[in-house]
C-alpha cells in the first residue's frame, strides 16, 4: 500500500500463512536491512528485539488454517537447508485481521482439509505445552472447538459460511493460542518430513499429531488437558475417564484426516523407513520440541516415526 510519495505507508496480505509471514518480513526486512538476521529468533526468545517502530499490517486470510493473523513471527524457510526460521517480534504482529468466510469460499478441497489439520494441531498443541497458561488453554478450547464441529460440516458441505465463519475463527483463535502457548512435538516431527520429502505441512501435521497425543497422554496431567478438549468440543460426555476422553479426541483427528482424504501413514506419504533416524535428529533439533509438555529424545521420536 503506497503512500502519495512512493513510499510503502502500511502491509495487506491477502491469502494464506506463507503471505502474511512474507508481508511481516518484509516489513522486518525493508525497515532494518542490515540487521534483519538478528530478528530470526530461532530458538524463540533467542533474538534481538526491534528497536523502533514498524509499518502497519493488515491481514485478510483466505484460507483457515496458520493463524499467522493472530501472531507477531512469520516462518521463513532457509533456501539451502529448508529449515524453518522463526523470526518476529511483537510489533511485527498485524494491527488488524479481517476475518471474511466468504474469501475462504475458493479454496480446493484439498487445500481447505490440510490447512483445516493445520489448524486442529495448533489449537491441541497449545493446550499442553511447557508454556501453556489459562489465558492460552481458554483459547486452544475454543479454537479446537470451533475447528472439530466446523471443519466435517466444510468438507461436507463447502458453501457452509456458518461452518466456514467458524473455522476461520478457530483457527484465528488458535494463532493466538501459539502467541502465548508455542507448539511441541508433532510440529518437531512434521517439519523434517516437509523439508525432507516434501510432504504438505497440513499432512505432515495431520500424520503426527494422533502419535504425539498418545505419547504425551502417558501422563496423567495432559491425558486431562486432552480431555478437556474432547469435552469442550462434545467428544464426550463428561470426563469421569479422561483415558476414554483422550482416545476420543484420537479417533476424532483420525476421522477428520480419513475423511479429508489426508495420508493415512508415513509410508502413504512416500516417506521411507531408512530415513527415520535422521529425520529423527532433525525433528530433536526443532525448537518447538523444546516446548513439549513430555521432554522428547532422538530415541522417541524414532518410535514415533515408527508408529506412524
Amino acid at each position: 500500500s503506497y503512500a502519495q510519495n512512493g513510499r510503502f505507508d502500511a502491509y495487506v496480505a491477502v491469502g494464506g500463512g506463507s503471505a502474511m509471514d512474507t508481508a511481516k518480513a518484509a516489513d522486518l526486512y525493508s525497515t532494518y536491512p542490515a540487521d534483519f538476521l538478528d530478528y530470526v529468533n530461532a530458538p524463540i526468545g533467542k533474538g534481538k528485539p526491534v528497536p523502533g517502530p514498524l509499518k502497519p499490517l493488515f491481514a485478510v486470510p483466505t484460507t483457515a488454517g496458520t493463524g499467522s493473523e493472530c501472531q507477531s513471527f512469520a516462518l521463513i524457510s532457509q533456501a539451502a537447508t529448508h529449515v524453518k526460521m522463526a523470526c518476529g517480534d511483537p510489533q511485527a504482529a498485524a494491527k488488524v485481521a479481517l476475518l471474511d468466510p466468504e474469501l475462504t469460499l475458493t479454496q480446493p478441497p484439498g487445500v481447505a482439509a490440510a490447512t483445516g489439520m493445520d489448524a486442529l494441531s495448533h489449537a491441541v498443541e497449545t493446550a499442553v505445552t511447557k508454556k501453556r497458561t489459562p489465558l492460552s488453554q481458554m483459547l486452544s478450547r475454543e479454537a479446537f472447538r470451533r475447528c472439530a464441529q466446523g471443519l466435517p460440516r466444510v468438507l461436507a458441505d463447502p458453501t457452509n459460511m456458518t461452518a466456514r465463519g467458524n473455522v476461520l475463527l478457530g483457527a484465528a483463535l488458535a494463532g493466538l493460542a501459539i502467541e502465548n502457548s508455542m507448539l511441541g512435538a508433532a510440529h518437531a516431527a512434521a517439519n523434517p518430513l516437509t523439508a525432507r520429502w516434501g510432504v504438505i505441512h497440513g499432512h505432515a501435521v495431520g500424520l503426527t499429531l494422533p502419535a504425539v497425543v498418545r505419547f504425551n497422554a502417558q501422563d496423567p496431567a495432559l491425558c486431562r488437558l486432552y480431555g478437556e478438549l474432547a469435552l469442550h468440543a462434545g467428544l464426550v460426555a463428561d470426563l469421569r475417564d479422561a483415558g476414554e476422553a483422550t482416545a476420543a479426541l484420537v479417533e476424532f483427528l483420525l476421522s477428520f484426516r480419513a475423511a479429508a482424504r489426508l495420508p493415512r501413514s508415513l509410508a502413504a506419504a512416500g516417506v521411507r523407513q531408512a530415513d527415520f533416524g535422521q529425520l529423527a535428529q532433525e525433528a530433536a533439533q526443532q525448537w518447538t520440541a523444546g516446548f513439549n509438555p513430555r521432554p522428547v529424545s532422538v530415541r522417541d521420536f524414532v518410535g514415533l516415526y515408527q508408529a506412524i
